[in-house]
């Protein structure tokens, strides 16, 4: 007996056939809008095989990338765009490009240096100078080397007719190309069209126009650009104008000097709290014992990460304290931990915040881009105007470089939580609180884990660029280190880092075994 359930679409003279075929032609014709009865045979001719089906279209081919880009194939348009100039800029450097002008640079910049000599030799023969064959050689030499790169002139002079076959050979290949995937791409953005109406179909004359513009004016620029380098100044140098910078850093420097000036009690105030924490850590890490802040270490990470992991956190603080670096790891510590926790104290909240307010977080995810993309040093500039040198300044350009993870993956973890189980604690009468609580920090608890994690990593990335604006700590050391290329000094303290890094690493994500 032969269970095997046949597809009734399969039967192509059915009635649930034929009229799936109609509604596919009907779609076909809607989508491309024009030549619909090509492109229903050719998409038929695609769809009857998983694998790819080679097709021909002629304009495709003789249109290249603005066919590409009306039909809203951009990744493809780009492509062949690349290509295609390239094989255009090679056609017209063959035909008409000035192959040796760099060639006649350098003999004129050489002619120039040789008229000297020349007179130079002149004069010294006629006074008799003992240096008559020393400008002798020199301009033997230099007479030599304007014949080698004559000689080389005419060389590639005589290489125009090779370049430009071998762009035309790229071209073609390209076209061959283009006509050969253009069916198959286009019958892939009609499948992704059929689920999502929102894709834009056919050609439009706008996009017709667009592409046709952008194309020319690309390509025609590199045709010019590299057929006769240096005749056209548009192309070689960016129009500026050195007073639109000097006006940018008059109003830049005006704006924050008006914010120190009036910004002085809020900038005192934070200064003030950072100093606080700043000095209770300290006190805990760096006046407290060595036994007691070891022995809370070890006995932390044996409770999150396990025994084996508190074996190497012991051996690790033993390495920092017999190398004598134990009060500057503490104090790195202490300045990391001021910096982590106020960006986690301010990360957690407002990641909740943004994570139900998408408005919201597309304002500030722009903002968090700054602060991860600006260089530090660029940062420290307004840090330094508002804050003076200093560990407060220190921990706000830490917590700069190294608040924004935690903000994106509590979102993310937050967002990621599944609307069915949210609504199975809503159907069984949660409030917010008990929602949020028991339900969405839970299920997002890595996510934000991981992002406490990078966040405490890229603070401590921090430590050495900190200790340029008058952090102390391990940073102090490597800083010194490189000033004076001590590399034993350098490596030693660098280890210490990592190390520290290593210990936060297994207390914040370890589980214990």
């Amino acid at each position: 007996m032969n269970d095997t359930v046949e597809n009734p679409l399969d039967a192509r003279d059915t009635e649930a056939a034929l009229a799936y075929a109609a509604e596919r032609r009907e779609n076909i014709q809607t989508f491309v809008r024009t030549n619909p009865t090509y492109y229903i045979a050719q998409f038929d001719k695609i769809g009857e095989s998983a694998k790819f089906t080679a097709t021909f279209n002629l304009f495709a081919g003789l249109f290249g990338p603005i066919w590409f880009s009306a039909r809203g194939l951009w990744s493809w348009a780009l492509s062949f765009l690349i290509i295609e100039a390239l094989a255009f800029v090679q056609i017209a450097r063959g035909l008409f490009g000035d192959l040796a002008a760099d060639a006649r640079d350098r003999i004129a910049s050489i002619e120039g240096t040789l008229e000297l000599r020349r007179k130079q030799l002149a004069a010294a023969t006629e006074n008799g100078s003992e240096k008559v064959d020393v400008y002798r050689r020199t301009v033997d030499s230099l007479e030599a080397s304007i014949d080698g790169i004559r000689a080389e002139a005419d060389v590639l002079a005589s290489q125009g007719p090779s370049i430009a076959l071998t762009g035309l050979v790229i071209l073609l290949v390209v076209k061959a190309a283009q006509s050969t995937v253009a069916n198959w791409a286009l019958e892939a953005r009609f499948s992704d069209w059929l689920s999502d109406r929102t894709i834009r179909s056919g050609m439009p004359l706008s996009h017709i126009l667009f592409s046709t513009v952008f194309m020319i004016l690309l390509v025609a620029a590199a045709m010019l650009h590299y057929s006769f380098p240096g005749k056209y100044a548009l192309l070689n140098d960016f129009p500026t104008n050195p007073e639109y910078r000097l006006q940018s850093i008059a109003w830049v420097e005006a704006f924050f000097a008006y914010c120190v000036i009036n910004g002085e009690a809020l900038f005192d105030l934070i200064t003030y709290g950072i100093r606080l924490l700043l000095d209770a850590l300290e006190l805990v890490f760096v006046s407290t014992p060595w036994i007691v802040v070891a022995s809370l270490i070890v006995l932390l990470t044996w409770l999150t990460a396990g025994v084996r992991t508190a074996i190497w956190s012991g051996a690790f603080l033993s390495y920092m304290g017999l190398l004598g670096f134990w009060e500057k790891a503490m104090t790195t510590l202490a300045l990391l931990g001021t910096a982590a926790c106020l960006s986690i104290v301010i990360g957690i909240p407002l990641g909740m915040f943004c994570a139900r307010r998408h408005r919201f977080y597309s304002f500030i995810q722009p903002i968090m881009d700054f602060m991860q993309t600006m260089p530090a040093f660029v940062f420290m500039i307004p840090v330094i105007a508002f804050f003076g040198t200093g560990k407060p300044a220190a921990v706000v350009t830490t917590m700069i470089f190294g608040g924004t993870p935690v903000v994106r993956l509590t979102v993310l973890g937050l967002r990621g939580v599944p609307e069915n189980v949210r609504e199975a604690a809503i159907a069984f009468g949660a409030n917010k609180w008990y929602l949020l609580t028991r339900v969405d920090l839970p299920l997002a608890s890595p996510s934000i884990r991981a992002g406490i994690n990078q966040t405490i990593m890229l603070s401590l990335a921090m430590v050495v660029v900190a200790s340029l604006i008058g952090a102390k700590g391990l940073g102090e050391d490597v800083l010194e280190a490189l000033q004076y290329a001590n590399v034993g000094q350098g490596i030693l303290a660098g280890f210490s880092i990592l190390f520290c890094a290593m210990i936060l690493d297994r207390i914040v994500q370890g589980q214990r075994k």
